[in-house]
């Protein structure tokens, strides 16, 4: 059975794109792949065919892997890796990280013909602009590797070029130009996301990240000469429009943001340099879950599916069995750093006449000594005369490396104020399993693997933080009793994946941290009361960090260890011997804080190093606990670590960097935590919304439905939150508290949407709200689906009913998905009030309201008036008639209520689900025949049908009412967000 494609030609055939893996040592090619244009299907190229086109069209380029398939609105691209950098290598098997990638459409030839010739292009003009090569190769370098190689010579080979004749381009523009010349096309505040060479060195600095050039000596550069493509802005986003000219055309949305979306998906797996492969090793399994069983399957069948990123883009090619193709991908963070240590140190004697044994630990980086041979300008070498400051090398020396990898977790996947809390199933978010692997650099199998696993993930009960504040107040959402069941099912999964669990919570004890940390400690003391999970009890300690800490003084996190220490100890850690796994971890420490980040990352650094102070003992070396500068190398690759899962959840670096690498907080620290605030804050209100939706699509947990909703609203909803279950359960809900008759028999309930002001056909906002048939009448019940409870509710008897007029009910013309007739479809109830008829409000007590005020109240609340225009056509007594008090005439009242949009998740999406226009048609034929069944008629009389079809507000009028500033407010923000 062929392995993995390691290299691949990818070329434009005639009837399709055609993906020819190259050749290993010592085995044959595996045959070729073709993509069709028209419907995607991949299977076998034709050998004949693949021959020919090779020798024919030299318009190829040369990829190291296939990310995925995209698929969006009636677009198709393959995303390919044309750059990587190796950053580690395990068992002698190299890890890699990908720098760039690209996307080549499967419209046609033409298409992809010119897409495959300018990325052709770009690779050359990379191999030869020095300056981004020394932009781009900063991030991992300072690695210093074992002799481990791989299978196939190509460690340092630039990506092959077919026909390296052609000239390279000459840029005849900046991407700064570029960005402020097409405004439209770019984004107004997008100068420098879209910038191929992503983040530079001064950035990294500014931001508190590693500058590699001064503090890691470099000793592995990128492959393909270690620069990403020097990407032609302005071709691509031309590029780009002609694909989606066809999906504007026809009020496509999906088709409209195309751009915007290829854009993100090349930052996303490409020049963020957030995920990792490898062709022969398992990343996404540490050493405490390794399973030496299914070593024979192929590597996507071992991947764990928590950890396996592009799993949704790459079943294309599983579901055709091309599994050649299939290379797991992971995000997180992998980085590694060889030192020595002295076995047998020098004794010295302390200043109390007391002998002292110290630990010497070598920096490997090559210096330079007499007859060191030196190149020079004219390509001769010369010698270096000097005197060697290195001091000689004892014999007692052992060289040993360490390698961490985070692996970051694809449920509940996002960004931070986006994805907050626990889901339904129990995952939480910014979840990131992170393991320290202590290993001889050679990593031959009679010496010992010592894998450390520590976790961390969002507090894990329902809440939200608002976007649009530096300090935001969290906000508990759902019941008590749901939070408590989704805490359990989080802790169910950590005790079957890792054994017992101790909870470290660094959320301040005062303030508003406070809400959801006593949350936390008191579902931890309820579910330890009932016996804990599997048999053993949670540990939960709750460090408040910023008031222990408080003046800076971070080093007083020594202070939490001395209390987990026995726990950790208790725990241990793994240790594989000659494939063999000698002993076992048989707990995890899970951190968190708010975000899981900046403070996180300072606990587990702690933590981290005293896993590598037992690990060395057990190898018979004695590790000094005083923090000096011996150590460096450690924090700067905890640093990067903390960096990497912030940049992927934060969109800046770590906070807190300068005291985890160098164990100082000064002043300069504090001011460059107050620049990442400032940058989290503009992320987080600008570029967050379109990102998550993009992640979610290509996680697979949406459907192309999921940028309609942002187009309407410029956000998307969470799709890990079971929207059809909650409503379920608030249908449930409302018919036991707001059925009062215990003879009335429910006849349905539905979720619709209802203007927010009572007795309007118009006005905005509309909510969600319940409406609950019965034998007798309607009630409509206005939801808090945060606390799970009614907040009001109006029952019309059946009897009071007039007429119900259902049809196109359209509120806004801002998109297309606002504007289309056949989706938005909704229906108005009209009633004449009665006696029998109430209305009710929730304040921390059932009260019965006059009808008009809760009228005035809600028009009040909405900043509208009784009246207003789409209020209905009754008056408020006002002048002579409320003075003198002459009884009013029952007024006709309404009740307008819009069927729900189509779903987005992909769970709800494969439900079967009738549209929007026959669900509205059988609710109201529904009411009418219970109106029907209790009226009495004469023997002979017909009777009056009460149903009619016709629009409640059709896109003409909608047009007419949509005002100029409102479109010039959806516009500006559009110009922001999308």
């Amino acid at each position: 059975m062929p392995g993995l494609a390691r290299k691949l030609l990818v070329f434009a055939a005639v009837d399709g794109l055609v993906l020819q893996p190259l050749a290993q040592k010592g085995q044959r090619p595996a045959p070729a792949v073709k993509i069709a244009y028209n419907d995607n299907n991949i299977g076998p190229a034709v050998k004949d065919g693949v021959e020919a086109q090779t020798q024919g069209d030299d318009r190829c380029f040369e990829a190291f892997g296939v990310v995925g398939l995209l698929n969006v609105s009636k677009s198709s691209f393959l995303i390919s890796i044309t750059r990587r950098q190796q950053v580690a290598q395990i068992q002698g098997r190299p890890v890699y990280v990908i720098t760039e990638v690209s996307y080549t459409p499967l419209a046609s030839w033409k298409e992809a013909s010119a897409s495959i010739e300018h990325t052709r292009k770009s690779l050359q003009t990379g191999t030869v602009d020095s300056h981004e090569l020394d932009d781009r190769d900063t991030d991992d370098e300072g690695i210093a590797f074992g002799s481990g190689s791989d299978d196939v010579d190509d460690d340092g080979e630039p990506p092959a070029v077919i026909n390296p004749t052609i000239p390279g381009h000459k840029r005849t523009s900046s991407v700064a130009e570029d960005v402020i010349s097409k405004k439209g096309t770019y984004g107004l505040f997008a100068k420098e996301w879209f910038s191929n060479r992503g983040w530079t060195a001064n950035q990294r600095r500014n931001l508190g990240m590693t500058s590699s050039e001064s503090e890691i000596n470099k000793t592995q550069g990128s492959e393909a000469g270690g620069s990403p493509a020097v990407v032609e802005d302005r071709e691509e986003a031309e590029k780009a429009k002609v694909l989606t000219d066809k999906g504007k055309e026809s009020s496509d949305v999906a088709g409209a943001l195309l751009p915007k979306l290829l854009r993100s998906t090349r930052l996303y797996f490409g020049t963020s340099r957030s995920f990792y492969f490898s062709y022969d090793y398992d990343l996404t399994r540490s050493f405490l879950n390794h399973d030496t069983s299914n070593s024979d399957l192929p590597l996507y069948k071992r991947a764990d599916p928590l950890f396996f990123w592009n799993r949704h883009i790459t079943q294309p090619f599983i579901d055709a069995g091309q599994t050649t193709l299939v290379l797991p991908l992971l995000q997180g963070f992998v980085g590694q750093r060889t030192f020595e240590m002295d076995t047998d140190p020098p004794s010295i004697v302390g200043l109390e006449g007391v002998e002292k044994s110290s630990v010497e630990m070598v920096d490997l980086s090559p210096r330079m000594s007499e007859d060191t041979p030196i190149p020079k300008s004219d390509g001769t070498s010369g010698i270096f005369r000097g005197r060697s400051k290195s001091p000689r090398r004892r014999d007692t020396m052992k060289s040993f490396s360490l390698t961490l990898i985070s692996r970051r977790s694809v449920k509940r996947a996002g960004l931070r104020y986006l994805r907050r809390g626990v889901d339904d199933y129990g995952h939480t978010a910014n979840s990131v399993e992170t393991e320290q692997v202590l290993s001889d650099v050679d990593w031959k199998p009679s010496s010992k693997i010592h894998s450390f696993v520590q976790i961390r993930g969002s507090i894990p009960v329902f809440f939200s933080q608002s976007p649009y504040s530096f300090k935001p107040i969290p906000q508990i959402q759902h019941s008590t009793e749901t939070n408590y069941e989704a805490f359990s099912k989080h802790f169910e999964n950590l005790s079957e994946r890792y054994g017992r669990v101790q909870v470290a919570s660094l959320v301040e004890k005062h303030g508003p941290e406070a809400i959801v940390g006593e949350q936390f400690e008191k579902f931890a003391t309820r579910i330890n009361e009932v016996g804990g999970v599997r048999g053993s009890t949670i540990g939960f300690e709750w460090f408040d960090f910023h008031s222990a800490c408080r003046g800076m003084k971070f080093e007083n996190v020594s202070l939490l260890m001395d209390n987990l220490g026995a726990v950790l100890d208790n725990y241990g850690y793994t240790v594989w011997v000659d494939g063999v796994q000698q002993t076992k971890q048989s707990g995890v420490l899970r951190a968190n804080c708010m975000d899981c980040l900046d403070r996180t990352n300072v606990v587990q650094n702690y933590i981290g190093k005293r896993a590598l102070e037992q690990q060395l003992n057990d190898e018979g070396i004695d590790l000094s606990l005083q923090l000096d500068q011996t150590t460096q190398w450690f924090n700067m690759l905890w640093a990067d670590n903390g960096d990497a899962v912030s940049k992927q959840y934060a969109s800046t670096a770590a906070m807190k960097g300068d005291f985890t690498r160098t164990r100082k907080r000064d002043y300069k620290g504090a001011i460059t935590d107050m620049g990442l605030s400032i940058s989290r804050f503009y992320s987080g209100i600008v570029n967050d919304f379109f990102s998550q939706a993009a992640i979610d699509f290509l996680l697979g947990n949406v459907t192309a439905v999921v940028f309609e909703d942002f187009e309407t609203s410029l956000m998307s909803r969470d799709p890990a939150v079971s929207m059809q279950k909650m409503r379920q359960q608030a249908i449930e809900a409302c018919q036991r508290l707001v059925v009062a008759d215990e003879q009335e028999e429910l006849i349905g309930g539905w979720t619709l949407l209802t203007p927010q002001v009572p007795n309007t056909i118009k006005s905005t906002p509309f909510e969600e709200a319940i409406l609950l048939l019965t034998d007798s009448g309607l009630y409509c019940c206005r939801f808090d689906w945060n606390m799970e409870k009614v907040s009001s509710f109006e029952r019309v008897s059946l009897e009071h009913i007039l007429g119900i007029k259902y049809g196109t009910y359209i509120t806004s013309t801002l998109s297309a998905s606002q504007s289309d007739e056949e989706r938005n479809v909704g229906f108005v109830i009209t009633y004449r009030a009665g006696k029998n008829d109430i209305s009710r409000v929730n304040t921390r007590s059932m009260s019965i309201v006059a009808r008009l005020d809760v009228d005035l109240f809600a028009a009040e609340t909405a900043g509208g008036a009784p009246g207003a225009p789409g209020a209905a056509t009754s008056s408020v007594p006002s002048g002579l008639a409320a003075l003198l008090g002459r009884p009013q005439t029952p007024a006709d009242r309404v009740l307008a209520l819009k069927a729900l949009p189509a779903p987005s998740t992909a769970t709800e999406a494969n439900e079967s689900r009738i549209n929007e226009r026959e669900q509205v048609k059988g609710i109201c034929s529904e009411i009418e025949r219970m109106i029907l069944l209790g009226q009495v008629t004469e023997v002979g009389s017909e009777r009056k049908p009460l149903l009619e079809a016709g629009d409640v507000i059709s896109l003409n009028e909608a047009r007419k009412s949509t005002g100029l500033l409102e479109q010039l407010g959806h516009s500006f923000k559009k110009l922001i967000w999308a």
